[in-house]
This record gives structure tokens, C-alpha cells and sequence, in this order.
């Protein structure tokens, strides 16, 4: 992973909405937007980025880039994302929610073949607090600090950041992996990045019903992971069988070898219990409990 200050960056379907709106914000923010791609909007200038009809038309004027940010329709997400690998952009954000499943499985299996990581679809980036927007999260909620946060939900994202600024407590990467019910980067990917990542002391892993991710990365949390974890479920109240808006927030039965319950909020809690990871019982709870394991580990407030 290399998200940093200098990081350069390029924001497909710059002249959607979604990605003009945010394309000037991330701009504003201080991250190293160096071009922008649209089909047909080519030669034009948006927030005084460049706009360019393709990535290999653009690359050739601004030079090798770091990361894509993905803001095109869903049905074009696909080819904006293997025009991007094709071009040797290894690190793909997917702000759109929404993209067919089939188009995911096929980038999925690229991105592998390619060592690309791609976060998303339907999440709100990352940002790493005061270097580095990409994506749509508030940045006025987010300070730096020793916190690593995980999501499946945008919306969480903002408002745990938001909770732990309010607390004192900064935060080192907040990543949204995506509500899709097929996403290109994992819990595990993402734990495994912060245990590497020397800003981060204490992780936070935001869940929700459905699925079996959670219960996935509460068992490699327990072979794995040596940092502390807070783990959060959201959903606790939802009725089996409801969806919840995220196409993988609905809660199924009797997947691979997890049991007939998995993808509960019981379930999950149960996982993170059985791996000794705290988990909160409301999102308000959170900054209490990392302060307590920031404590015992001998942190001291900057």
C-alpha cells in the first residue's frame, strides 16, 4: 500500500457529478490530483485538472500515476478499471455502487493476476488524516492519530472517525472496503496493512450483518494479528432475511464451514469473542474502548 501526500492521481469519470464534486475536494484537501479522465470531455480542464478521453492519453502528459479513483457509471466501472491496470496503475478506488456482479468477479480475478489492489466498489475511499484524501469522506471529521479504521459501511466510516475525533483520538488510515455484495479488498488485506503500517496502534474493525467476512477476519485476527482490535457490528436488531441497503448486508445461512447461524450479529460477535477481540455494543462505545487499550499498551498522547 502507498497512499501518501505525494501520491500522484488520477479520477475517472471526472466529469460525472459525484467525481467533479469530490475531484474538487480532494484538490482542496491537498491530494496530488494530476488528471482526469472522460470519454468525449477530453481537453478540457476541470478544478484546473486536465481532462483527458483516455488513461493512456493522459499518462503520456502527467507521467507514471499511483492511484485511480473510480467515479464512473456502473456499467462502465469494468473497462475504466483494466484500462487503468492496463496502464500500470496498481492501486484502484471504486467510489460507484452498484457494478454487476460478473464485471467484479472478472476485475477480481485481474487484479490478482496483477498484484492490483483495488477497495470498493460502493465505498468511500480512503484518507489517510492530514496527507491524503481519496474518496468522499468528510475530511472535517478526521484528525491524525494512532487509529486504523476498517468499514463496510461509508456512512459508519464517517460517524465512528467523527466519534473518535470528538474523543481526542486521531486516526492513522480509515478505510471503506465497499457495501457491494462483491468488494476487491478483504478485512484480511486491510488488517494485514495496518499491522505493517508504523502510525497504527490500535485497529478498529467496523462490520455488519450479513456475509461471513467478519467471522473470516475474526479468525485470522487470532492467527495473525498481533496489534489490538475493537470490533463493531452493525444491524444487531435487523430481522433475518431483511436487506439493508448493502447489497451484502442480509443475513444468510449455512455458508462454507461457519456454521448455520453465520453472517448473525450473534454469529459475528461470537467469532470476535472467541478471538478475544472487545467488541462495542454502540458505536459511542468505541473511543472508550480504544482508550483503555491505547492505555494499556503505554501510549502517550501526542
Amino acid at each position: 500500500m502507498s497512499f501518501k501526500a505525494d501520491s500522484k492521481v488520477l479520477i475517472q469519470g471526472i466529469a460525472q457529478t459525484l467525481g467533479s464534486t469530490h475531484a474538487a475536494l480532494m484538490k482542496a484537501y491537498g491530494t496530488n490530483v494530476v488528471a482526469g479522465v472522460s470519454a468525449g470531455k477530453g481537453g478540457q480542464t476541470l478544478h484546473d485538472i486536465p481532462v483527458f478521453d483516455m488513461v493512456d492519453q493522459a499518462l503520456p502528459v502527467v507521467g507514471p500515476v499511483d492511484i485511480t479513483a473510480i467515479f464512473a457509471p456502473a456499467y462502465l466501472v469494468l473497462d475504466a478499471a483494466l484500462e487503468a491496470i492496463a496502464a500500470g496503475i496498481r492501486q484502484i478506488i471504486i467510489i460507484t455502487e452498484g457494478v454487476p456482479p460478473l464485471d467484479m468477479v472478472r476485475l477480481v480475478a485481474k487484479a490478482e493476476a496483477t498484484d492490483t489492489l483495488v477497495i470498493g466498489p460502493s465505498c468511500p475511499g480512503v484518507i489517510v488524516p492530514g496527507k491524503v484524501l481519496l474518496g468522499t469522506h468528510p475530511s472535517e471529521f478526521y484528525i491524525p492519530g494512532p487509529v486504523g479504521l476498517i468499514s463496510r459501511s461509508g456512512t459508519l466510516t464517517y460517524e465512528i472517525a467523527r466519534e473518535l475525533t470528538r474523543s481526542g483520538l486521531g486516526q492513522s488510515t480509515c478505510v471503506g472496503i465497499g457495501g457491494d455484495a462483491i468488494v476487491g479488498s478483504s478485512f484480511q488485506q486491510w488488517l494485514q496493512i495496518l499491522e505493517e503500517d508504523d502510525a497504527t496502534e490500535v485497529i478498529v474493525l467496523v462490520g455488519e450483518i450479513g456475509g461471513a467476512s467478519e467471522e473470516a477476519a475474526a479468525r485470522y485476527i487470532d492467527e495473525a494479528i498481533d496489534k489490538p482490535v475493537i470490533a463493531y457490528i452493525a444491524g444487531h436488531h435487523a430481522p433475518k432475511g431483511r436487506r439493508l441497503g448493502h447489497a451484502g448486508a442480509i443475513i444468510t445461512a449455512g455458508l462454507a464451514d461457519l456454521g448455520a447461524d453465520v453472517g448473525t450479529a450473534e454469529s459475528k460477535m461470537a467469532a470476535f469473542k472467541q478471538a478475544k477481540v472487545p467488541v462495542a455494543q454502540r458505536a459511542s462505545q468505541i473511543p472508550d474502548l480504544v482508550k483503555k487499550v491505547l492505555k494499556k499498551s503505554g501510549h502517550k498522547k501526542k
